[in-house]
């Protein structure tokens, strides 16, 4: 296997690992703190490694305005949408909806640079949309109670006020998706020239760290009525090594060198892989439909990506 599919595919890897850490949090961790500790963990890490590896020489003016702007959509709206997608939906139908990624970054090619559709990619945003009502539209079982890493109680499922918590996490996902596709589009070019995936992520970074700090200022962000856990912050900072510095650093190294489309298919490996994570942490196996709309979400993207 070449270099850089192994850094998608391990980037796809660490991301669902991210993300059953961060269902471990859900209860005990108000959405905005949690934001907070994942963009400062991030980009406490990523900032280190760069400083020491050198990275912060490849940097130049324009390419830091990209990878701000990446930030922007891609690490500030699109975190915050991806934790509460996680605490609504769970981590299993995040993580497909994340899939959503490949046809809104196709989309937004064709409207920004002209780049035609072909029957091909077409259909594998079919199979994406299908993989996705499959997986949603069939009723599932009630989720076993979470056991949590930390000493506490079993975590059940927190219904969210307002509007369902299914229709919500969708929402939530859909947004997700359309951030991180917005994001890739504007990193591509500075990748490209060569920008160190560690030095770019703590500039995509940085903006988000100000932003979530910031919202510190607002009466309705500091009262935050759950006790400050250590355990919590561990588990927090935990994830955050896994999905902002490590897998999402590796998706950056792999742009450097790797195709595109490859590239992308095997990062998009994260519906699958996450399967057999919820399975050994609940020890109930996903519904067959689960699977089904898994597989169908790959090949969707194996058609865009590669075609």
């Amino acid at each position: 296997m070449f270099v850089s599919e192994a850094l998608a595919l391990s980037s796809a890897v660490c991301i669902a690992l991210s993300s059953m850490f961060i269902s471990e949090l859900n209860g005990r961790v108000p959405l905005m703190r949690l934001a907070r500790w994942q963009v400062t963990a991030g980009f406490a890490i990523t900032a280190g490694v760069a400083t020491i590896t050198g990275g912060w020489a490849t940097l130049g003016l324009w390419q830091v305005g990209n990878l701000a702007a990446s930030g922007v959509f891609g690490i500030a709206l699109a975190s915050t949408t991806y934790f509460a997608a996680i605490y609504t939906a769970g981590p299993r139908l995040t993580a497909l909806l994340f899939s959503l990624t490949s046809p809104f970054a196709l989309i937004m090619g064709y409207l920004a640079f002209g780049e035609t559709i072909s029957a091909t990619q077409a259909v594998g945003v079919a199979l994406i949309l299908a993989g996705i009502v499959i997986a949603i539209g069939v009723r599932r079982r009630r989720p076993p109670a979470m056991i949590p890493i930390a000493d506490a109680e079993p975590i059940e499922s927190v219904p969210a006020s307002g509007p369902s918590p299914s229709l919500l996490g969708i929402s939530l996902g859909v947004l997700t998706a359309f951030g991180q596709a917005l994001g890739s589009l504007l990193a591509r070019p500075a990748m490209a020239s060569g920008v160190d995936p560690f030095a770019a992520m703590a500039v995509r970074s940085s903006l988000a760290v100000l932003f979530f700090w910031a919202l510190l200022a607002l009466p309705k962000i500091r009262r935050e009525l759950t006790a400050f856990r250590k355990a919590d912050l561990s588990i927090a900072v935990t994830a955050a090594f896994f999905g902002t510095a490590l897998g999402m650093s590796l998706l950056m190294a792999a742009l450097r060198t790797g195709n595109v489309g490859i590239v992308s298919t095997l990062s998009s490996m994260t519906p699958v892989v996450i399967l057999p994570m919820v399975w050994l942490r609940s020890g109930q196996m996903p519904r067959v439909h689960a699977w089904c709309g898994a597989g169908l979400a790959i090949v969707g993207t194996a058609l865009i990506s590669i075609a």
